[in-house]
């Protein structure tokens, strides 16, 4: 009788002790959502922003998340968004990977926060992930927003759809639309995302008036369009773009063209009407534009009225303090990177400098093979820090706010650091500080690179500067138009 007292009471407190363990609900527009403690921080994962996009709702605009009854767990990520997934590929190891299963029932999104009170008004990071508008996910190891939170920000991470279920166009899909526009799906969960974040993220002890949106790749080119859409104005006060600011947007591609994209592949897959179209499992269409159709943002003319160029020509954008930049290597996945013979690089400068070639030719030297693939590193570099440069020019023409950029330089440690270099995607776990979610041989240079780098990121998110606490001072393109900021294995302009 002993023995089964003691250990009944011993269960007891046990168990008591774990509900105390558990963070207090809070109360969001939908209903009570239920998170977990991880390492000093609460986290909501799997969190609906928008109803289920499937069935009728498939190719339409996100509608409001369904209300719930009691509490709703938050403890698990969900499904990503349709796509191809893979374990690893080139220079993205496992931890730069979407985790999990796939389903159309993707709409999620997660929170980190050390907030003890809804007061606190932390400032709040939305970051939307990469994956070239054919795949990507808010659940991906290096996107872990718990360093980030300790420090003293309300991180969020997004799903939205992708490929052909997050941006097919198609005359039908136009004409059951009430702004006469199909195509930008995934974009539009953007907004539905900042919408939700808006309304609800003062519950998690964040500042609904300090969103910053941030992403890298297809996220950074994510943020370039929000920056350019009527519809996020007022959503967010800053912006980051990691590898995505191009000189020129282009006239990207009409909605028309989009279309006709679009019936070209409902002909191929054998479906003679929308309704088909919706009555097919979403793997027979990931199957059927794997490869062959290229599913990406439009000139809808209702996200974006007007191509991103002229949009930023008329000063319509949303003025808004960006940082943005590129890592050194970014084409380095790419095998034939630094890899042309001098003679076919000889022709390629001469095709692209024309009557300067003589001048960039010294600057370059491409005498020998060897020595041409130096060189082609070199200008691959040099003409991502003047493709930054023609930017923040043609922003600096309309845009009043601040500007900063950067070029991140530093290898990762490992088996393939002289292989890919600083690859595209390998500034993440540094900004994030979150080397120990990577299986790599991390230096203490590593470690005091990500303390510093994720300091200037939390500065800029929570100020719109990034300097401050003793770093090093960045300047903005308003202080020095011609300087930008080194970050890596050298920190300075």
């Amino acid at each position: 009788m002993k023995i089964l007292f003691f250990s009944t009471t011993v269960f007891v407190m046990l168990t008591g002790f774990a509900i105390a363990q558990q963070p207090t609900p809070v109360k969001v527009e939908e209903g009570l959502l239920q998170g977990t403690f991880e390492n000093g921080v609460t986290v909501y994962k799997g969190v609906p922003f928008a109803a289920p996009p499937v069935g009728d709702l498939r190719w339409r605009a996100p509608r409001p998340p369904k209300p719930w009854e009691g509490f709703r767990k938050a403890d698990k990520f969900s499904a990503n968004p349709i796509q191809v997934m893979v374990k690893e590929l080139g220079p993205w190891t496992a931890e730069y990977q979407p985790q999990g299963e796939v389903s159309e029932d993707c709409l999620y999104l997660n929170i980190w926060t050390a907030a003890k009170s809804p007061d606190e008004k932390r400032p709040v990071v939305m970051y939307i992930p990469g994956g070239a508008f054919t795949g990507g996910s808010g659940n991906v190891p290096v996107y872990n927003g718990e360093n980030l939170a300790k420090k003293g920000l309300v991180v969020v991470t997004i799903n939205y759809r992708v490929g052909v279920i997050g941006f097919l166009a198609l005359p039908e899909l136009t004409k059951e639309s009430e702004h006469n526009s199909s195509g930008n799906y995934g974009l539009l969960d953007q907004i539905a995302a900042l919408e939700w974040i808006k309304r609800n993220i003062s519950v998690f002890g964040g500042d609904p008036d300090q969103v910053t949106i941030m992403g890298q790749s297809a996220g950074a080119a994510s943020v370039n369009y929000l920056t350019a859409s009527p519809l996020a104005k007022g959503l967010f006060i800053r912006a980051i773009a990691q590898s995505g600011s191009n000189a020129f947007m282009g006239p990207g591609i009409s909605l028309s063209s989009a279309e006709q994209t679009g019936v070209m592949f409902a002909k191929n897959i054998g479906a003679t009407s929308l309704a088909e179209l919706r009555a097919m499992t979403a793997d027979e269409l990931l199957s059927a534009s794997n490869n062959k159709y290229r599913f990406s943002p439009i000139v809808d003319g209702w996200f974006l009225p007007r191509s991103g160029d002229e949009i930023f020509a008329e000063g319509k954008q949303n003025d808004i303090t960006t940082l943005t930049g590129w890592v050194k290597d970014e084409g380095s996945f790419n095998n034939n990177y630094g890899k042309i013979p001098a003679k076919e690089f000889q022709e390629q400068l001469k095709q692209q400098a024309g009557e300067y070639f003589d001048a960039i030719i010294k600057l370059y030297p491409a005498s020998t093979d060897a020595e041409a693939y130096e060189s082609q590193k070199e200008f691959a570099s040099d003409m991502r820090l003047v493709s930054t440069y023609k930017w923040t020019m043609k922003r600096e023409q309309t845009g009043k706010t601040d500007m900063y950029t950067y070029i991140f330089t530093h290898q990762e440690p490992g088996a393939t650091k002289e292989r890919y270099l600083a690859f595209h995607s390998s500034e993440l776990p540094y900004i994030f500080d979150n080397l120990s979610w990577s299986p790599r041989p991390w230096t203490e240079e590593d470690k005091k690179i990500a303390e510093i780098m994720s300091d200037y990121w939390v500065n800029f998110i929570s100020t719109g500067d990034p300097n401050g606490n003793g770093l090093d001072e960045r300047f903005s393109v308003k202080e020095k138009p011609k300087e930008t900021m080194e970050l890596g294995d050298r920190m300075g302009s």
